[in-house]
């Protein structure tokens, strides 16, 4: 299994420097750690920062086989103005969309800032040649995207072969050209944290901009731990090398409970400069409307009615 294979001595982070030391997560102490920062709780000033930072870093998404051009302007309209009736409410970081829509996303975004993310690579199952891959990348590249998300092989990281995953993100960051690229690792297929704390050394070494948890397809897909697993690998990669790297759980977060504990997580782990939309994202759906009535209610007291918004 891929537990007892060793990162390839070729490897180095982009610009050179040596990778961290790879080592073995204590799963125990990783995940009571995790559990107790989860329970950390912030004055209501610290909250409504807090929650319109979390609305900054979302990647408001929708990846499915019923989506339409009608369905993606109306997130991404949403993007752009999450409340209608409140304009100090900040614009998400990205609409996140299949490649064959991204014309239509970059359109209805146009000028606002909000940036435009594509899946690509066969996502999410990352099952095809790399060509393939590639002229998938290079499709959501020119008709606008901004950003794209990769899946790294699973097949061949389960396998051992460390060394091809590299390779594939290598290429796949070449193919990006000046767009930034997030590779997601679906952490619940790897198995472990130790394969979780490799596949993001390898992600890294191999030219990620972000590593993500999760394509949202499979479950378990984000969580606590996991995340924290990732964070300290972008800690040891930046306290050794200087790089930095973004982080974006993605899958399952719903609730303005869980982005704050996840932000917590993220300040204790980093700290303040990480604290950003260019280093932090949310892949999320749902998880807006949470946000935006708990950030009413935090301003006025008073809940709105979950009808008010549009479900996504």
């Amino acid at each position: 299994m891929s537990q007892t294979v060793a990162l390839p001595r070729s490897l180095e982070l982009p610009g050179g420097g040596r990778l961290p030391r790879l080592g073995s997560v204590d799963a125990v102490a990783l995940e009571a750690r995790a559990g107790e920062l989860a329970k950390r709780s912030i004055k209501r000033e610290s909250k409504i920062f807090a929650l319109e930072l979390a609305i900054r870093m979302i990647d408001l998404t929708t990846l499915e086989g019923a989506d339409t051009p009608g369905k993606v302007r109306a997130l991404a309209t949403k993007a752009v103005r999450p409340d209608p009736g409140e304009e100090a409410v900040p614009s998400v970081a990205a609409v996140c969309v299949y490649p064959s829509l991204v014309a239509v996303a970059r359109k209805t975004v146009a000028g606002s800032g909000v940036k435009v993310a594509s899946v690509a690579t066969a996502f999410p199952s990352g099952q095809a040649a790399l060509d393939v891959k590639l002229a998938d990348v290079r499709s959501a590249v020119d008709a606008g995207a901004d950003e794209i998300d990769m899946v790294i092989d699973r097949s061949a990281f389960l396998s051992g072969r460390l060394g091809h995953v590299y390779d594939e993100v290598v290429a796949v960051k070449e193919a990006c050209g000046d767009a930034h690229l997030k590779v997601i690792l679906e952490t619940g297929e790897l198995g472990s944290y130790d394969a979780v704390r490799r596949a993001s050394l390898v992600a890294i070494a191999g030219g990620a901009d972000f590593i993500k948890t999760s394509t949202g397809k499979i479950s378990p897909a984000a969580t606590l731990p996991v995340t924290l697993c990732m964070l300290e690998v972008i800690r040891d990669v930046h306290d050794e090398t200087g790089l930095v790297v973004g982080m974006k759980p993605a899958g399952g977060i719903r609730t303005a409970k869980q982005a704050i504990q996840y932000l917590c997580l993220l300040h204790e782990t980093l700290g303040v400069d990480w604290l950003t939309p260019d280093r932090f994202r949310l892949g999320a759906s749902s998880l807006l409307n949470d946000l935006l009535l708990q950030l009413r209610k935090q301003r006025t007291g008073i809940y709105r009615s979950p009808d008010e918004f549009t479900l996504d």
